[in-house]
């Protein structure tokens, strides 16, 4: 297990780097140079020269990239100039509350998720498989937006069950002070993930109730629950815990939309708001930690499946 983990590990750091470059590459592509993207079109030759020579851009390109690199190790994600306030502060206030509504979606999701994967399969090419696959694929098609739109309608206005506003608490204490504030983006990002995993957790169970192993345990007598408890559902957890590592890149798209919508004041909405005031400072920062974030996820898909599966280990 101790090199399982050795050898992701050096694997996440080579892609982290491989990040850093990417987004350093973008920060010199940006319009003008990263001088005249963060000081304007107006600004003066010498205001530019002076700009670059503080930041190192005067340097050769592998000079740059060393003093990025240790910028970076720093936590210095360099500064708003809209906000006047630097950019890892901004992420550091943001982060935890977008992950309040990632975790919260992705933990509905799986909830319901699996339960109806298992009754899909058990109950499979009868009535509940096809209105179920039905509503799947129908959610699964539907953009964020218009769930999100349709549930406001409904649970908002027609039945005024739920604020149409998100919580706007500065702190995840205060966010979730408001519980009935937080259904309607939770339910708006979780709908689209359920889709997919039960999808994906009905395919799983399905393959592993064909197994050798399963009909081993029944010529023995043991239950149809007992079976799926302690056999079925272990295997058929680990297409679902990869894939909850690949989804997070997907994840931070309809978090950014449903923020927007609710007016939730998350990571996502501050990337929206930068985009629309060309805050290049910011959506490098944004695109870093999401980068970052993906290759964590994939690194916790690894661990996780070496757990439910200890065959991995001895192969890997």
């Amino acid at each position: 297990m101790t090199r399982f983990l050795i050898k992701r590990l050096v694997q996440a750091a080579v892609v982290l780097l491989l990040v850093s470059v990417i987004v350093f590459v973008l920060l010199h592509l940006l319009p003008g140079g990263p001088a005249r993207a963060i000081l304007g079109v107006q600004a003066t030759p010498q205001a530019v020269a002076h700009f670059n020579h503080q930041q190192g851009y005067d340097r050769s390109l592998p000079e740059q990239y060393a003093l990025y690199l240790g910028r970076l190790f720093s936590g210095d994600l360099g500064e708003s100039y809209k906000l006047n306030q630097s950019v890892a502060s901004l992420l550091a206030e943001r982060l935890p509350r977008t992950a309040l509504l990632a975790g919260l979606a992705i933990a509905l999701a799986a909830v319901l998720a699996v339960p109806l994967g298992i009754l899909q399969a058990v109950r499979r090419g009868k009535a509940a498989d096809h209105v179920l696959t039905g509503a799947a694929f129908l959610a699964y098609a539907t953009p964020v937006f218009f769930l999100g739109l349709v549930l406001v309608l409904l649970f908002s206005q027609q039945i005024p069950l739920f604020p149409a506003q998100a919580p706007q608490a500065d702190t995840v204490s205060g966010i979730l002070a408001e519980p009935r504030a937080l259904v309607l983006p939770v339910v708006t990002t979780a709908l689209g993930i359920v889709a997919a995993f039960s999808r994906y957790m009905r395919s799983a169970v399905l393959d592993n109730l064909g197994e050798e192993y399963v009909r081993t345990a029944r010529a023995k007598g043991q239950s149809g629950a007992r079976i799926m408890v302690r056999h079925v559902l272990r295997n058929a957890l680990i297409p679902l815990a990869t894939l909850l590592g690949l989804y997070l890149p997907t994840l931070f798209s309809g978090t950014l939309v449903v923020e927007s919508m609710f007016n939730y004041p998350g990571m996502g909405l501050l990337f929206w708001s930068a985009a629309q005031g060309s805050d290049f400072p910011i959506l490098l920062g944004v695109t870093l930690v999401v980068g970052a974030a993906t290759v964590l996820g994939s690194l916790l898909t690894d661990i996780a499946y070496a757990v439910l599966d200890p065959r991995i280990r001895s192969v890997a």
